[in-house]
């Protein structure tokens, strides 16, 4: 699978600032004078890039969530399909994503701040993980390994698939059951993938 480009600097000390400071207390209790303070710059700084701490917060975001499906995607060995590598890449993205220390608290605490990209618009990760999975389906397109169809299309759909297991599977788990497990859902996730994209 191509790897996604981001501008999102891997080791931005001002993201990793808020980071901290997100996982210690939340997004809402996060101020920029906190972030400034654990940064070691000043509030004048931040406010040159970042207006306020919910546009840091999604530049954050944007880093911490393409840097997790950069990580879950399988490395592609010889003779490995397309179709493989997206739903593998896609159920380990999920499993990732789930066990996020940030993903975890801002569901958790603050998660009105996940509404606007699931019901109002798409956000800079998302948009970067359209772009890798429409060029993975065109791949699986040119092998055979994926039903032909319009890539973005198809790689859309694979997305609100993937949202949809990410933000609501813990809703549908029941504890102690091991058929209704996360990981006897990552099956079932694996099988839907499967059967979408098998020609």
């Amino acid at each position: 699978m191509t790897p996604i480009r981001h501008n999102a600097s891997d080791s931005d000390p001002v993201l990793d600032a808020v980071r901290d400071c997100v996982l210690a207390v939340g997004v809402r209790r996060t101020t920029l004078t906190d972030v400034a303070r654990r940064a070691g710059v000043s509030r004048m700084t931040l406010y040159r890039r970042w207006p306020d701490v919910r546009t840091l917060v999604g530049d954050l975001m944007t880093r911490e969530w393409i840097e997790a499906a950069t990580r879950a995607m399988p490395e592609p060995e010889p003779g490995t399909s397309a179709r493989t590598l997206i739903v593998e890449g896609l159920v380990r993205g999920v499993d990732a994503f789930r066990r996020h220390p940030l993903f975890r608290k801002i569901v958790d605490v603050d998660p009105e701040l996940l509404l606007p990209y699931v019901l109002d618009r798409r956000g800079a990760s998302q948009e970067a993980l359209l772009e890798l999975l429409a060029d993975s389906v065109e791949k699986g397109h040119t092998d055979g390994s994926v039903r032909p169809g319009h890539p973005q299309r198809q790689a859309r759909a694979l997305l609100l698939v993937a949202q949809s297991f990410t933000l609501s599977l813990r809703t549908m788990t029941d504890e102690g059951d091991d058929e209704l497990s996360p990981e006897a859902f990552y099956g079932e996730l694996r099988t839907i993938l499967e059967r979408t994209l098998t020609p």
